[in-house]
């Protein structure tokens, strides 16, 4: 019973039982009203009251004094023509007639209660006219023929069939609402069971799981909702995954390293000198900085890196920092060059982090940069931001790999070593630096023209 279709399929039923009966009823009663009227009508035209009353309107020329003959009808309950007094005992003379003048102005009702008023268009429409040497001059109605006329067996056997037809419509139709409801209902229902079951496979690690995208607007957006969410978490695995294997093999080399020169040193392989342990020492070093590098991204993306903000000019900033690779790229034969406006805004930023930033840059476009190269630093005012961009004229990115490279431990040459091509998280450490300020980062490369890697931060 707690089955969301077998629920709809009940609702759908009930809401068309309920809809069917109401419909019945109102159909039934009024059937019966006009079926009722018509019998009343019908009994009038063949009785001797419509003369009866034309007689007497003849010879008083008025209404005036019409309730002594229509009481003395009323008394009699007879004379009024086959088929009158028939039906339950009861005679056309008891109350449920009315008589109005030919304006519809009511003269007499058996009960009094609506003497002067009129008649309604209804009423109008299914009484008798009385007429008088072709002239109309009242009518004859049913005050209230719902259930105050007596009918004969035969008619009474027919509204009875028509209730019964009414019912039986009515039941039939709640079947089918209910059968048509299940089917619709299934239909709504097996979209849903099977996201439950593809949710279930995907909290037991099967994250390859998706389910078609089909069915009503809702249910296909909940689909690709789904889809949406275990390609994310798939995705998500993958680079956990991805990143326990980096960090395992970026800690193996130094270790190893390190190993196997202590176990040189105990098996009198190599001596125990200051030189030996200096070789030593260097490799801790490496593994220091791979570690604080790790901590450092860890503390950038649970934006928990603490910023000391103040207003910065960028270009003494830039030139101390590019002062610093010229004796390098002198060394590579590279040029170094800077493009810097003389009125540029200052921007609201930490000093050090800005520093560790253009550090990354620069020397990222130092390693890629060959012989004879050059390297441009620019910066730019836009509307409510600076942007400063370096430019080498290396080999470029592959547009395979351009998306990855503020990725953790991204190397698109992955034969380079540390030593050659660094952690690999500088870059992702960079990005997570610049968001913190508000800003923004990126890349544009040409494979053969070089690449640009670019920040932007909001102005003071």
């Amino acid at each position: 019973m707690n089955r969301l279709w077998l629920r709809l399929a009940l609702a759908f039923g009930l809401v068309t039982l309920v809809a069917v009966m109401a419909a019945a009823l109102l159909a039934n009663y009024q059937v019966s009203t006009d079926f009722r009227r018509y019998v009343f009508h019908n009994q009038m035209m063949q009785s001797t009251l419509p003369a009866t009353l034309a007689d007497y309107y003849a010879g008083a020329g008025s209404w005036a004094g019409v309730e002594s003959v229509l009481d003395n009808v009323r008394g009699q309950g007879m004379g009024m023509g086959r088929g009158m007094g028939q039906g339950n005992g009861r005679g056309m003379g008891g109350p449920g007639f009315a008589l109005a003048d030919a304006g519809g102005r009511i003269v007499y009702t058996a009960t009094g209660e609506r003497v002067g008023s009129y008649f309604d268009e209804q009423e109008l429409a299914s009484a008798v006219p009385i007429s008088l040497r072709g002239q109309t001059v009242g009518y004859l109605a049913a005050s209230a023929p719902g259930n105050q006329f007596g009918l004969t067996a035969e008619a009474e056997a027919f509204l009875s069939q028509i209730n019964r037809s009414l019912v039986q419509a009515g039941l039939i139709a709640g079947l089918l609402g209910v059968l048509l409801g299940a089917v619709i209902a299934r239909g709504l229902s097996a979209p849903l069971g099977r996201l439950a079951a593809a949710a279930r496979r995907i909290a037991r690690g099967e994250l390859s799981q998706r389910v078609p995208v089909q069915g009503a607007t809702e249910v296909a957006d909940l689909a690709s909702a789904f889809n949406e969410m275990a390609a994310h978490l798939e995705q998500a695995e993958q680079l956990r995954r991805n990143l326990v294997a980096d960090i395992a093999h970026e800690l193996r080399t130094p270790l190893s390293v390190v190993q196997g020169n202590l176990r040189a040193i105990l098996d009198d392989v190599y001596p125990l000198d200051k030189e030996e342990i200096a070789s030593i020492y260097d490799e801790t070093l490496v593994l220091n900085r791979l570690i604080s590098d790790l901590r450092e991204l860890a503390q950038a993306e649970a934006g928990q890196l603490s910023l000391n903000l103040s207003p910065t000019d960028l270009p003494p900033l830039i030139n101390g920092m590019v002062d610093r690779f010229r004796e390098l790229a002198r060394q590579k034969q590279i040029e170094l060059n800077t493009t810097l406006p003389a009125q540029l805004p200052p921007v609201s930023a930490d000093t050090d982090r800005l520093q560790q930033v253009l550090h990354n840059f620069l020397s990222n476009a130092l390693r890629h940069t060959p012989a004879g190269g050059r390297i441009d630093i620019t910066t730019d005012a836009l509307p409510a931001a600076v942007r400063v961009s370096v430019q080498d004229s290396g080999s470029g990115i592959a547009p395979a790999d351009l998306p990855h490279v503020f990725d953790r431990f991204y190397r698109a040459d992955k034969a380079r070593s540390r030593e050659q091509g660094g952690s690999g998280l500088g870059l992702a450490i960079a990005r997570q630096i610049i968001a913190a300020h508000g800003g923004q980062v990126g890349a544009d490369s040409e494979v053969g023209r070089g690449s640009r890697f670019w920040f932007t931060l909001p102005l003071k």
